[in-house]
């Protein structure tokens, strides 16, 4: 019982950057199946996406560690 707050705090941190990592890559081959061309410019932006969503998860790992 005394590991439930760390436990909880990486569970809700997670669920919301899963989410949008989730969101951010249906999303950008949702626009490279409509047009293959901008493949270079869609892909970098949702990488830089997906990185800055995992670090929210990140950030909330080290609170679950701190605690």
């Amino acid at each position: 019982m005394e590991n439930l707050p760390s436990a909880l705090a990486i569970a809700i941190g997670a669920v919301g950057p899963a989410i949008g990592i989730g969101l951010i890559g249906m999303k950008a081959m949702e626009s490279i199946g409509r047009n293959p061309d901008a493949q270079s410019k869609i892909l970098p932006a949702m990488l830089l996406g997906m990185a800055f969503a995992e670090a929210i998860a990140i950030y909330a790992l080290v609170i679950a560690f701190i605690k």
